[in-house]
């Protein structure tokens, strides 16, 4: 018979929706820096200036969000641990995704039933804290340019001569709607698995339950 338990603790959660708004309002404001669509009649709004501003602000949330996160792998419990993101490490890991990847390409019908992240999900966040990084650093390396030798200048500045200016730019341009594409995909295949699994996958994210068998529980 099915239980609730609590999986998703609170600072888990919240990191969750700051990632999921900080990606939305990045987005938004970053595709306006790269391409103005909004229209003033006069010179006296400072309207890319406030967009610059809330683009950055928002920069440093995601960052901050995504240092606690990455704390929590440490000294959360198992379903938000590091391991949790390399199910391929275990047999039994490789077997779950084999059975997750085979259904997600519509080669098999049975799925894993996890009390956590199930193994192909684990992986990909791997891809996306990945992008995260490069956005961050190529982010940041983009604002240093307004104070040479500042603080990100000097931490990420070596990005530049390195990639190149324009180059950085397009590569902060195509993650943008890299992690686009995957935030569509994300809402459709938890809406999937809450259908297929039953037990609460897209109200976890909310309340931090969820409905699952008192032997799928670790200890």
């Amino acid at each position: 018979m099915l239980e609730i338990h609590y999986v998703w603790q609170w600072p888990l959660r919240i990191c969750h929706w700051v990632n999921a708004l900080c990606v939305v309002v990045l987005s938004v404001t970053g595709y306006y820096i790269g391409d103005p669509f909004a229209i003033v009649t006069t010179p006296t709004p400072y309207v890319m200036g406030t967009v610059r501003f809330v683009h950055f602000l928002f920069g440093y949330v995601l960052l901050i969000s995504l240092l606690v996160r990455i704390l929590w792998m440490f000294i959360g419990n198992s379903y938000a641990s590091w391991r949790a993101f390399l199910p391929w490490l275990t047999p039994g890991g490789r077997r779950g995704f084999i059975k997750m990847l085979r259904y997600y390409t519509f080669t098999g019908k049975q799925i894993t039933y996890e009390v956590g992240h199930n193994p192909v999900a684990a992986t990909a966040y791997i891809g996306i804290f990945a992008l995260f990084l490069i956005q961050i650093l190529s982010g940041f390396a983009l604002y240093g340019q307004y104070a040479p030798g500042g603080l990100w200048d000097s931490a990420v500045g070596w990005l530049l001569p390195l990639v190149g200016n324009q180059e950085l730019r397009l590569v902060h341009h195509v993650v943008m709607w890299l992690l686009a594409g995957f935030i569509i995909n994300h809402v459709y295949s938890s809406w999937l698995m809450d259908i297929k699994e039953r037990n609460g996958t897209i109200s976890g994210i909310f309340s931090g339950y969820k409905y699952i068998e008192p032997r799928d529980i670790d200890t």
